[in-house]
C-alpha cells in the first residue's frame, strides 16, 4: 500500500543551495543555524540518491535516520499509581 520510507540527515555547508535538496526526496525540515536537514525518500531509491548527493559540493555528510528501527510498542509492567494521588 505505502511504499517503505528511509530518513536521512544531511549536513551542508550553503544553506541556499540546500534548498535544491528536495529534488532528491521529501525536505521535512531545514535548520539553517546548524546546518542540516531533514529529509524521506522512498528505500528502494535511497542507495542510489545518497550517491548523487554525496557528490554535490556544498554536502559535508549524510546520517542515516534510525527511527524505523526503534521500538514504539511499550509494555505497561508497573501497576498505575495515579488512582492513590487522587482528590
Amino acid at each position: 500500500m505505502f511504499a517503505e520510507r528511509t530518513g536521512y540527515i544531511v549536513w551542508f555547508s550553503d544553506s541556499k543551495a540546500a534548498r535544491g535538496l528536495d529534488k532528491y526526496g521529501t525536505l521535512h525540515y531545514m535548520s539553517r543555524k546548524m546546518q542540516y536537514a531533514v529529509m524521506y525518500m522512498n528505500a528502494d531509491v535511497a542507495e542510489e540518491a545518497v550517491r548523487n548527493l554525496q557528490r554535490l559540493p556544498f554536502v559535508r555528510k549524510i546520517e542515516r535516520s534510525y527511527r524505523n528501527e526503534i521500538k514504539t510498542e511499550y509494555e505497561k509492567n508497573v501497576p498505575d499509581k495515579t488512582q492513590f494521588y487522587g482528590l
